[in-house]
């Protein structure tokens, strides 16, 4: 047989046949074939990596990747949190009056430019005592309320309008684009004019700063819809009501809800400015007989009284995103 006939059977032969014997003068072709050992397989399968040469027998495992190492810390380090979130969060504000009671306390800062919190703290108490806090917050709290009411149900209904017919669009979205830009400075003579020095007046300003941040994010939340899952609604034939109910709001409340929040935030801000003007009660009226009488500690207690109001007022809006938006996962930080 041909030295090159042997050398094509003895690389198709199964391993397990025993080799051909080869022909005579073939022997210096035919490189010899080397079989690994049948244990080595279960091994590989086994997952066991293999020791290095000139280690004892039985050693152990090679060493773990380093990158499933990483993993592992990273996931272990996310699982244990030593620190409670709301600690955390309340370590800023903490660190900030700890500074202002520093800078008070060395004459960094001075009384007739801004008390110290001992002082505000002391001029609070007082102030609860004698009720005038509480009177002013009830009543600075009730308009706050009257405006939320009529300025979201505004711009909740002039959002609807626009953001779901082009027709309404048209004749919506211009008008409010124009009256958002206006300052509240500028309408508080109108009002006055139009309503009086009474407590419509100032209702009526806190619903306007309430009904624009509710309107454009509202409009921008149905218009953000996807196109997609109307097309879907429609063919499986929802009717307008149930595509607006099913798809539409459901897809709008987070947008609808950010609004929400950012429309609490101007209302207290309209509100300071309402109530320095011709008011006889309120957070507001307070403030603005101490600037008469230059009693800055008073002052510091009713900023102080708006900032936690406002701060109340997200929290239970955040509360109310959770509950609502509880079918949405998003990115929640690292």
């Amino acid at each position: 047989m041909p030295a090159s006939e042997s050398t094509a059977l003895a690389v198709t032969e199964p391993p397990s046949s025993p080799p051909a014997p080869p022909a005579a003068g073939a022997e210096a072709t035919v490189a010899p074939r080397t079989v690994a050992p049948r244990t080595s397989a279960p091994a590989v399968a086994g997952g066991a990596a293999a020791a290095p040469r000139g280690a004892p027998a039985g050693a152990g495992p090679a060493r773990r990747r380093p990158e499933i190492e990483t993993l592992r810390a990273a996931g272990g380090g996310r699982r244990r949190r030593p620190v409670p979130r709301w600690l955390r969060r309340a370590s800023g504000p903490v660190l900030l009056l700890a500074l202002w009671q520093l800078g008070s306390s060395t004459g960094f800062i001075s009384a007739q430019t801004l008390t110290s919190p001992a002082t505000v703290v002391t001029t609070a108490w007082d102030m609860i005592k004698d009720g005038s806090l509480v009177d002013g917050l009830l009543v600075s709290l009730r308009r706050v309320a009257y405006g939320l009411l009529f300025g979201g149900i505004a711009g909740l209904v002039l959002a609807v309008i626009s953001g779901l017919f082009r027709a309404g669009e048209d004749l919506v979205d211009a008008p409010m684009q124009m009256l958002r830009t206006l300052p509240f400075l500028g309408l508080i003579p109108l009002l006055i004019i139009w309503f009086g020095i009474g407590e419509t007046s100032k209702i009526v300003l806190v619903s306007l700063g309430v009904a624009f941040p509710i309107y454009l994010n509202t409009y921008a939340a149905i218009r953000d819809v996807d196109g997609r899952l109307v097309e879907a609604a429609g063919t499986l034939g929802l009717r307008r009501l149930e595509l607006v109910r099913h798809v539409i709001l459901p897809g709008a409340l987070p947008g609808m809800l950010v609004g929400l929040r950012y429309s609490l935030g101007v209302a207290w801000l309209a509100l300071v400015i309402a109530e320095q003007v011709n008011a006889d009660k309120g957070l507001g009226y307070l403030m603005m007989n101490a600037r008469e009488f230059l009693q800055t500690d008073v002052i510091t207690v009713c900023l102080i009284v708006y900032s936690l109001l406002g701060l109340a007022t997200d929290m239970l809006v955040r509360l109310l995103e959770k509950g609502a938006l509880s079918w949405r996962r998003g990115f929640s930080g690292q």
